[in-house]
């Protein structure tokens, strides 16, 4: 006689006794039974057919402990996402809130608030899509998942806004153009000139001005008048965008442009901008400032805008102006007798200095180790020097042509790095620098 085992029952029931002589099925006691009194079951006994032999067969209490533990697990799991989801409705109505509170004026503080909504609503975007793929199209039609959504699709109407977010923190502090339906890195220095940050596509241009964007922005504005001039030696874009007038400076990131590159740059700047008076330029580099500005600044002064130049390095341009009719001062021959640096910061055991000529390094030296120099004084003071762009605490350039009296004295306004207000801290107001030179 064949004992009897617990198995599971085809409904899903868990059998008290089911298998018995000849491997077939008997009435479930759970659910298989008879009708009673109370007529909750059928009055027929369900079909009886052979037990299959890939039916996995448990013990009755293994059974329950695992189903039980499996419910308690999910159960947990299941509170934990109503708990999240829950403080996440409260913080988005918190925000909106907060976002009516605040004045029209609070404009990037409103932009700041939708970023984070639109983040909060595409969380609960994917949490419903989840939901919709395990359990069924039933989910959605809960009423809490029907306000979610519709907060989710409000919300993901305004992808542009949180692009706009992107942008002006990538921005910072630069004028953006925000009239007519645009909203761009980009503004009119003058009627004529327009300084702007690099034209992007794809994964960029969600931060960047997206460069159909801006060439629509110069279609509408400017159409057939305008040529563009990228500094960027690091990167391009096809031109078709812009009906292939665009122009290449190559300028290297936070490095200044050649006497050579600025003389070529004003000078074809100057021949496009007699050809029509409704001629225009748009100059960038990467981020719109630096190289932008150089180049904004040396065009001024070429075209009589501006007398004089703030800048030592566009004072440059304006001496090749005034004095050698834009042509190339005659070269100078000078050796580095000694550097000086003034209200250092640290003992300046860790500084290396590096001389770069036409892109090449033509010195180096370590003053730890009095490699290639001799230190003569280590101050003794407290921080070490912060590293900036390119590992580089600071730097600065110059052109032998123009040193007077075989001294160059730089303050702190005019070494990239401590010239920033956030770096005074470290680099105090005497902090500069100085090179003396003798003829070779």
């Amino acid at each position: 006689m064949q004992p009897h085992r617990h198995a599971v029952c085809w409904n899903g029931s868990v059998l008290l006794r089911s298998v018995g002589r000849e491997g077939r099925r008997l009435p479930c006691y759970a659910c298989c039974r008879p009708q009673t009194s109370w007529g909750r079951q059928s009055a027929q006994p369900a079909p009886s057919r052979a037990f299959p032999s890939s039916v996995l067969l448990l013990p009755l209490t293994g059974w329950l402990e695992l189903q039980t533990k499996q419910k308690s697990s999910c159960a947990a799991l299941r509170l934990d996402g109503i708990i999240f989801g829950v403080v996440l409705i409260f913080v988005d109505i918190t925000l909106v809130i907060v976002d009516l509170a605040i004045s029209d004026k609070e404009k990037s503080i409103r932009e700041t608030l939708e970023g984070i909504s639109l983040a909060i609503a595409l969380f609960f975007l994917v949490d419903v899509l989840l939901r919709v793929f395990v359990e069924g199209m039933v989910i959605v039609l809960r009423a809490l998942r029907i306000i979610i959504l519709i907060r989710i699709f409000r919300l993901a109407s305004q992808k542009k806004q949180l692009e706009k977010v992107t942008r002006r923190m990538v921005s910072e502090n630069k004028r953006r153009y925000t009239k007519d339906g645009f909203d761009l890195d980009l503004t009119y220095v003058t009627d004529r000139i327009i300084a702007m940050s690099f034209p992007s596509s794809g994964k960029q241009s969600f931060y960047r001005n997206p460069i159909k964007e801006v060439a629509r922005f110069l279609d509408t504005k400017h159409k057939d008048h305008y040529t563009i001039y990228n500094l960027c030696s690091e990167k391009g874009y096809d031109p078709v965008y812009f009906h292939y007038r665009v122009e290449r400076v190559f300028i290297d990131d936070h490095n200044v442009p050649s006497l050579e590159d600025m003389l070529k740059f004003t000078a074809n700047v100057r021949e496009w901008m007699k050809k029509d008076e409704k001629n225009i330029i748009a100059i960038h580099c990467k981020g719109g400032k630096g190289r932008t500005g150089t180049m904004v600044c040396t065009w001024l002064i070429d075209s009589d805008q501006f007398e004089s130049a703030k800048s030592r390095y566009v004072g440059y341009y304006e001496i090749l102006k005034n004095k050698y009719n834009l042509k190339l001062p005659p070269e100078r021959q000078l050796k580095i007798k000694n550097i000086k640096i003034y209200s250092i910061n640290g003992n300046g055991s860790d500084l290396k200095v590096q001389i770069i000529v036409k892109k090449k390094i033509v010195f180096h030296c370590v003053c730890a180790s009095q490699e290639n120099c001799r230190v003569r004084t280590l101050m003794a003071l407290t921080e070490d020097l912060p590293k900036g762009y390119d590992d580089c605490p600071f730097f600065f350039w110059f052109n032998t042509s123009f040193i007077e009296n075989n001294r160059l004295y730089l303050p702190r306004s005019e070494l990239d790095n401590p010239h920033k207000s956030k770096m005074w801290k470290i680099y105090r107001e005497t902090f500069a620098v100085e090179l003396n030179f003798v003829e070779p």
